[in-house]
């Protein structure tokens, strides 16, 4: 079985689900050295702030699923 990881500060971050076991005796390779992410996150510009508006339900469609063309 394999499972992937990252492991950083002494703590591992599980990228796929975790295995199902309490205790095993496990191999460890490393494949590679992480590098940090320095890119910076996007943010939107100021002058579209407050200028969006909710046309439907947050968790509904606004229109029927009878009505999208995508499923014709």
């Amino acid at each position: 079985m394999q499972y992937e990881a990252l492991y950083e500060n002494g703590q591992i971050k599980w990228l796929t689900e975790k295995p199902p076991f309490n205790s095993a005796r496990i191999r460890i390779s490393i494949l590679e050295e992480s590098k940090p992410l320095t890119e910076k996150r996007r943010q939107p510009s100021p002058l579209i702030a407050g200028k969006g508006k909710t046309l439907g339900d947050l968790v509904n469609p606004i229109v029927y699923e009878q009505d999208w063309e995508c499923l014709k």
